[in-house]
């Protein structure tokens, strides 16, 4: 009996340890030759928005009178842009789902013993590619694609971490903060930009 419980308590351990050998590797690989291509950019600019939460189905789907729940996004996305779903992978949190989105890759899942506060490995993202990045949202999210952004050309602006209350009443409260200051950000730059060519 001792020996039939020794050797189930061994292959448990087996494959408890396997689900960490397979599951926490960094998916990068590092070395690689920087590759380009001769193509030029299918556009001059990209704006992203992302909606953290926000399921496809509830986007696309008409409501009872055939009409979208979204007129405005459903329409670029019919007839001017270009889209993509983004499926989630384990841990099902918002930091692993940018990273998949802006970097290209699904984050290093070991990342979540750090707390997510820091990058585990050193990687590449569209932010880091561009010429100009300016973001707005989560003090969770944008600092770790500024870390390490050769240059200084990725502007971060984040609110408080104290005014994320996720299971307050109001949960617009840091969507309105994102747009108001996207507005202002912009009114700035319009009038900067006059100022210059004037």
């Amino acid at each position: 009996m001792l020996l039939f419980f020794t050797l189930g308590l061994l292959i448990h351990f087996v494959f408890f340890a396997s689900i960490f050998d397979i599951y926490f590797t960094s998916p990068l690989v590092h070395g690689m030759t920087p590759q380009f291509t001769p193509l030029p950019p299918p556009a001059r600019r990209l704006v992203l928005f992302v909606a953290d939460g926000l399921r496809a189905d509830a986007l696309y789907e008409l409501d009872e009178n055939g009409n979208s729940r979204a007129p405005f996004i459903r329409n670029i996305i019919m007839h001017e842009g270009s889209w993509g779903i983004s499926h989630t992978r384990v841990p099902t949190e918002s930091r692993p789902g940018h990273v998949a989105l802006i970097a290209g890759f699904y984050e290093d899942v070991s990342a979540v013993a750090k707390g997510w506060k820091e990058n585990p490995v050193e990687f590449d993202s569209l932010f880091n590619e561009s010429k100009y990045t300016w973001s707005w949202g989560s003090p969770d999210i944008l600092p770790m694609f500024a870390k390490g952004a050769s240059g200084d050309h990725v502007y971060t602006y984040s609110y408080d971490a104290k005014r994320e209350d996720f299971g307050a009443q109001d949960a617009t409260k840091l969507d309105t903060w994102v747009f108001d200051n996207v507005k202002v950000c912009a009114i700035e730059w319009l009038i900067y930009k006059k100022h210059i060519f004037t």
